[in-house]
């Protein structure tokens, strides 16, 4: 369930339970009157809805509210507040003034808690409404504070300030914080599908139109077109859907088959571009540890460089040497070929761009390449280590 941002009279609670339950919103505003009346539940649970319940996005579609309902909707606010406080009155709950005075700080509050709602800056009508609304919440309180408890020296005076004070506060600075915690929850999803696009998207590249620019080389070979063609559905079916797959998600197990040490994955990787592109890939490891992300990546990387060595270099042989040391790991890939100039690299060739230097950007790794016309290509792949010691710290800090 979402609240409102258009259409709304307070906070667009009606209109969202409205829409949830697929019911006109006149009923829904009719049932809040009613539970204000009946002690003001119908105001308190319209607070917590406000409090708890998310806004439409901004680019929600907007929905329309004609002067006629808006009129009844504040008609129906105004007989549920009244009948709340005149019931108040005539129960003894609390005597009149009093009862007047938590609605001026209802009213105050409201005006803060939709101000903090609009998220406009710099606008000196909304600062000059959210002060009024503070002034009313302070004003409320105070009256309440005068009126409703009388004797002064009594202790229960006390608690009572305290508790009106601590309600204050909390009525005009909560809306606030609730921004901030859904702001930060907002951007952290952003970023989060900013960098499963961007591993999609590596990932496409390495496999997808890889087969696919060799499929176009080999044209004329209907059998290693179907060769290709079966292989890279398989590699793409057990991304998506294995295991150990992409859709999965985080935190799934791998399965004996896919490699767990460092160097078998390189060799899995040089052997898969050896398949491919049918030239040597010479690969040396010296030391090993365990996979985790970030070499996972590392390896990645590795792969896309030695395939771009073995389409564009125009040589029979390449070469990949890995090191392993205590707090990093350095990978080369080394070719004797063209070289190339990288700052003639097309912009919408994206495997050096994306697979290679965004892949080890965004897992904290950096990438060093040397290349002349005619003298060849070396691609330096650096990544910190996340050593044994600082995972065990990092479990026990957690636990």
């Amino acid at each position: 369930m979402y609240r409102r941002r258009s259409g709304r009279t307070i906070a667009g609670i009606a209109g969202g339970v409205a829409d949830h339950l697929n019911v006109d919103v006149l009923w829904v505003r009719l049932a809040f009157a009613a539970l204000a009346a009946a002690g003001g539940v119908g105001v308190i649970v319209y607070g917590l809805l406000w409090a708890f319940v998310p806004q439409q996005d901004p680019d929600a579609e907007a929905t329309p509210i004609s002067t006629k309902e808006r009129q009844q909707a504040i008609g129906l606010i105004a007989l549920g507040v009244g009948v709340a406080i005149a019931g108040g009155s005539l129960t003894g709950t609390f005597n009149g003034w009093a009862g007047a005075a938590l609605a001026l700080a209802v009213i105050g509050s409201a005006i803060v808690w939709r101000e903090a709602d609009e998220r406009r800056k710099g606008e000196r009508g909304a600062f000059v409404r959210t002060l009024s609304g503070i002034g009313l919440v302070v004003s409320g309180v105070a009256a309440f504070l005068l009126q409703a408890v009388g004797n002064y020296d009594q202790p229960q005076f006390v608690v009572a300030a305290v508790l009106a004070v601590l309600l204050g506060v909390a009525a005009v600075t909560v809306p606030w914080w609730l921004r901030v915690v859904r702001d930060l929850g907002d951007e952290r999803r952003k970023r989060i599908r900013t960098e499963e696009r961007a591993e999609i998207a590596a990932h496409l590249h390495d496999s997808v139109l890889q087969t696919l620019a060799l499929i176009q080389k080999q044209a004329e070979t209907p059998r290693e077109v179907l060769r290709l063609a079966r292989g890279q559905e398989r590699q793409l079916r057990t991304w998506l859907y294995g295991p150990s797959g992409y859709s999965r998600g985080e935190g799934t197990h791998q399965v004996n088959s896919e490699p767990s040490m460092l160097s078998e994955a390189v060799e899995v990787a040089c052997g898969e571009v050896e398949d491919t592109f049918a030239i040597k890939v010479q690969q040396v490891v010296v030391g090993d540890c365990e996979l985790d992300e970030k070499l996972t990546a590392l390896v990645q990387a590795t792969r896309e460089a030695t395939v771009n060595a073995a389409k564009h270099a125009g040589v029979a042989e390449v070469s990949v040497y890995a090191e392993v040391e205590p707090d990093r790991v350095n990978i080369f890939v080394r070719d004797r070929g063209k070289g190339f100039d990288e700052t003639a690299v097309p912009g919408d060739r994206h495997g050096l761009a994306d697979s290679i230097k965004g892949r080890m950007d965004r897992n904290g790794g950096s990438v060093r390449i040397r290349t002349a016309l005619g003298e060849g290509t070396e691609v330096h792949l650096e990544m910190p280590r996340t050593t044994a010691s600082a995972r065990n710290a990092g479990r026990e800090a957690k636990a």
